[in-house]
């Protein structure tokens, strides 16, 4: 998410070191780590299965000021132009192209503090959305609506990225109007720190899209992939998506991160108010400029919000691996990764957790994620299930180890393990049961 704010830092790049200072400038080398969640969610009439436009009295755009009356300001990018954005204190309510309706959550140094906000959220939410006789769904992919039929939200970034990046995949468009998901930020200390966090997160990514998998319907069939929302990801930009190699071959630093991140091209640049698409990558960008201006450090932080790995660092490190699902499941993203990532050792524990192995088998063993979710096979040998137990228990005991009460908030995923199937199994069952889009959608209304 982004709010497109004014550009302040115009300081022209003088060489490629000065691009790990965004990352250094962001460690948290005092006090206590912190996390915060981030979610996007599908909205709907309240009986029906259509999409929602940002136009009209019960539109996208009337949901955003409906929450006027809940304490936040609007966002616009000028006077003359729609809110594009709610925000009261550290909270943020944005939308994604396809209306997909997002909150970016505060800091916490609890995960349970970071969940109080997401149900908080959650209820304005709902009381919101009955009165526009509206409702939010919980599911990673929309699963009736065509792509043709899709509106698209009236924010400048996303008219010059829906050519853009629409020239990079054929399904870029997909994941642009049509998926939802759920994330977590975490904090790091030092680049060391954060080497380990980052390699951790990157090998636990498949077990992560298992448990989070919730996305088997599209235009209204099974699309023979328990999380299809991960799947549209394999083709939308090999250059920005997935996993660089670094992530994965025990070469990764802040410096891996600046040099993958400059070979991968512009989606846009802005200038003068405006949105400009030069066809550069960012080194080529910063070795020659454009129409005659240097690149900036602004440009910089922009292009980074264009990148979209499994795992990503700006000035806070995300973990993009999950669906979008119930609001308990939002919690409990945000314990198990504070659990593993914040104590010392769980995270040499769940390093350890999938044996080390090539980047092109990882990648297979994500691809076999998206397909069968837990079910998937690990090497020939264990599946995705008996990892996630593990990884539920690793996590576990990181959490009673920083000694806040955290642990409880894992038990959505504990039920998940243990049963042994993803989210998407039980969704399934719901299709084949109920023929109705709009009753089937009321399954996973909020």
């Amino acid at each position: 998410m982004s709010l497109d704010a004014k550009q302040t830092e115009s300081q022209p790049i003088g060489s490629v070191s000065e691009l790990e200072s965004i990352f250094r400038s962001a460690e948290r080398t005092t006090g206590k780590l912190l996390l915060g969640l981030e979610h996007e969610r599908l909205l709907f009439p309240l009986q029906g299965a259509d999409p929602v436009p940002y136009e009209g009295v019960s539109g996208v755009g009337a949901v955003l000021t409906g929450f006027a009356s809940k304490g936040f300001s609007e966002i616009r990018e000028a006077a003359d132009k729609p809110v594009i954005a709610m925000q009261r204190g550290t909270e943020t309510l944005s939308l994604e192209p396809g209306g997909q309706f997002e909150l970016s959550g505060s800091p916490f140094a609890t995960a349970r503090e970071a969940q109080a906000e997401n149900l908080k959220h959650a209820s304005e939410l709902k009381d919101v959305l009955s009165k526009l006789n509206l409702r939010a769904v919980t599911l990673g992919y929309r699963p009736f609506t065509e792509l043709s039929a899709m509106p698209w939200m009236p924010k400048s970034r996303y008219r010059v990225m829906r050519e853009t990046l629409g020239a990079r995949g054929k399904l870029a468009h997909h994941m642009m109007l049509m998926t939802a998901t759920g994330q977590v930020s975490l904090d790091w200390r030092d680049e060391a720190d954060c080497v380990k966090k980052i390699v951790t997160s990157a090998r636990i990514s498949p077990v992560l899209v298992g448990l989070y998998a919730n996305s088997p319907i599209a235009q209204g069939k099974k699309v023979g992939a328990q999380s299809f929302r991960s799947q549209v990801w394999n083709d939308v930009d090999p250059a920005r998506c997935g996993y660089p190699n670094a992530m994965l071959d025990g070469s990764f630093s802040y410096r891996a991160y600046v040099d993958w991140a400059l070979d991968a091209p512009l989606l846009f640049l802005r200038r003068d108010g405006g949105y400009l698409a030069p066809k550069l990558t960012f080194r080529e960008f910063l070795k020659s400029g454009f129409e005659g201006k240097p690149a900036t450090s602004s440009d910089w932080i922009d292009h980074l919000s264009t990148l979209f790995p499994e795992v990503r660092i700006k000035k806070v490190l995300e973990i993009r691996a999950a669906d979008c699902n119930s609001p308990a499941m939002t919690g409990a993203l945000g314990a198990v990764m504070r659990g593993i990532l914040y104590d010392a050792t769980a995270l040499d524990e769940a390093g350890r957790l999938i044996a080390m192995s090539s980047p092109a088998e990882h990648r297979a063993l994500h691809a076999r994620a998206q397909v069968d979710g837990l079910g998937a096979v690990i090497q020939g040998k264990r599946t995705l299930a008996d990892a996630a137990r593990e990884l539920v228990q690793i996590a576990a005991g990181g959490l009673k180890r920083l000694g806040d009460d955290d642990v409880s908030l894992l038990e959505p995923l504990r039920e998940i393990a243990t049963r042994g199937t993803s989210p998407a199994v039980e969704v399934l069952k719901h299709f084949d049961a109920e023929k109705d889009p709009a009753k089937f959608l009321s399954r996973f209304a909020i």
